[in-house]
């Protein structure tokens, strides 16, 4: 991950944002940049080593930064399972009692099982939908009546574009992250009145542990970028792989007020992979 320097805008200055799924990846990048905008930011994860290692780096790079260059920003670790609706009520509690009322959700907690459909097991279907789709239900259905009531808040999940575009091993995955798009699109129509936003992010191939599980080979990134016939599958044509950092900016956009006008969206950052 490249290290994000303190002392961004002051964009998201005064504002609690949750986001999960934050020790490692896209997650981690999400919530140091909104820190570096001056959120108050609580990173949330079920590894509470991956996110105890963040808010370290975090304070380590304010620290090195000059006065006028430190962010407003805090970052703050909370151990959460996305699973589980009793830990996800305690730490949005308890993030609310401490860092403030939540106004920004990014929803970015997933993992991957990957298997032919007509041969994955029962098992890591229902780890992929509890993690992929009933994670993201149990965290933005605890927190939308709270942004309702306020008249006030932003919801982003972090799908994929395999949501969109049928993937050769990835039944599991493609589908958990569909059904999380359309259920945040369903909230968000319901709390378009409310003041509410919900948006969805979908990243393409991108640098992180989970799709670096994929490759067996040093050969595989490029294959990823050239595209796989074989497999029916498009490459990249902007020629790279995204960074989490790509996602983030993506994430950090939506939940700003530039983006106060945009609801029910589904934003593709896969370099042109699936041609739309």
């Amino acid at each position: 991950m490249h290290e994000r320097i303190p002392g961004g805008n002051g964009e998201f200055d005064g504002r609690t944002v949750l986001v999960t799924g934050a020790a490692q990846g896209i997650g981690a990048a999400v919530a140091e940049l909104l820190a570096t905008l001056g959120a108050r930011v609580a990173a949330t994860d079920r590894a509470q080593g991956g996110i105890d290692a963040l808010a370290v780096r975090w304070n380590r790079l304010q620290a090195k930064s000059p006065g006028s260059r430190r962010s407003a920003g805090r970052l703050e670790p909370y151990v959460m399972d996305v699973t589980e609706r009793p830990s996800v009520e305690r730490t949005v509690a308890r993030v609310e009692r401490e860092l403030g009322p939540v106004e920004v959700l990014v929803n970015v907690a997933g993992i991957l099982r990957t298997g032919l459909a007509a041969e994955l097991s029962a098992e890591d279907w229902a780890q992929t939908f509890a993690v992929n789709t009933d994670g993201v239900f149990h965290v933005s259905q605890t927190l939308a009546p709270l942004m309702a009531g306020r008249g006030n808040g932003c919801v982003i999940t972090v799908g994929s574009n395999a949501a969109g575009i049928p993937r050769t091993g990835m039944a599991a995955y493609a589908a958990s992250k569909a059904a999380a798009t359309a259920f945040t699109k369903c909230l968000g129509l319901e709390l378009a009145r409310s003041g509410v936003r919900c948006n969805v992010v979908a990243p393409g191939s991108t640098d992180t542990a989970m799709q670096r599980a994929l490759w067996t080979d040093t050969g595989a990134e490029q294959r990823v970028i050239d595209g796989d016939p074989a497999a029916y599958r498009t490459g990249i044509p902007l020629g790279r792989i995204a960074s989490p950092e790509d996602i983030a900016d993506a994430v950090a956009f939506l939940a700003s007020d530039r983006a106060r006008h945009i609801t029910l969206q589904e934003l593709y950052v896969d370099g042109g992979a699936t041609l739309r």
